[in-house]
């Protein structure tokens, strides 16, 4: 048996979020089927986390366990090839070691949000940002966003249905920066809340049109709320972008 370390890009459009679901198509059972036409093997495969619907991946990890002897690059290369036509890729492949975990191994988890902030609709990039209209102060953006860094409740950024046992989360960094049109948001920590990038997108958004402020926003993270909430951001804008390990 072999333990292999997948790096996996894809567009989240077409399925329910990375988990298998019985009501819909998933990432994971699209990558274990594939796996499954390679080795003739019944796997599971682990991912260091879970995207809704819509969430698109620059750089998932994940590991699964295979009994038959392939070279990582020809696993790669058949897992792909099985893949199409779906938006999913291999990236890289490479052995581990079998304690090696793509979920608790991991020390840090970076995930982007992309807004195109222009009044002309979408076209090449349909479904792959949140378009905003009116002008955006990104620089607003990024100073409310300094509220949220740090060990916080985010009760209010926080999914009903989430699952974690503590709304208290570190987060290690959380940025705003604008590129031509497209203001992008770089977070980063240990692990999220189901929701709290999209819904602390969705506040600092508010902050970027004018219609909070930064109290605003410091108010929201205080009430521990999910009433306090201005926005909750679509998902089309959200990228998976890389798992950090020892």
């Amino acid at each position: 048996m072999t333990r292999f370390a997948l790096t996996i890009e894809f567009d989240g459009g077409p399925y329910m979020g990375w988990q298998w679901q019985d009501h819909g198509p998933s990432v994971q059972g699209a990558i274990e089927e594939a796996i499954f036409k390679t080795t003739g093997e019944k796997t599971l495969v682990y991912s260091a986390g879970r995207t809704d619907a819509g969430v698109h991946a620059l750089g998932m990890r994940a590991h699964v366990d295979v009994q038959k002897l392939l070279p990582p690059f020809r696993l790669m290369g058949a897992i792909n090839a099985h893949l199409r036509p779906h938006p999913i890729a291999i990236l890289a492949c490479e052995e581990v070691d079998p304690e090696w975990h793509a979920r608790y191994t991991c020390i840090g988890r970076s995930y982007e949000y992309r807004i195109l902030n222009r009044r002309a609709p979408l076209t090449l990039e349909k479904g792959r940002v949140w378009r905003i209209g009116p002008e955006m102060d990104a620089d607003a953006m990024h100073e409310a966003a300094q509220l949220l860094v740090g060990l916080h409740d985010f009760t209010t950024f926080r999914s009903t249905a989430c699952q974690s046992a503590s709304p208290l989360k570190t987060l290690d960094r959380l940025n705003v920066r604008r590129e031509g049109d497209h203001i992008i948001v770089e977070a980063a920590a240990l692990s999220f809340l189901h929701h709290q990038v999209r819904s602390m997108v969705g506040c600092l958004a508010a902050v970027g049109l004018g219609r909070w402020t930064t109290q605003d926003l410091k108010a929201a993270l205080a009430a521990r709320n999910r009433s306090a909430l201005a926005e909750n951001a679509p998902p089309e804008g959200l990228y998976f972008v890389a798992a950090r390990y020892p």
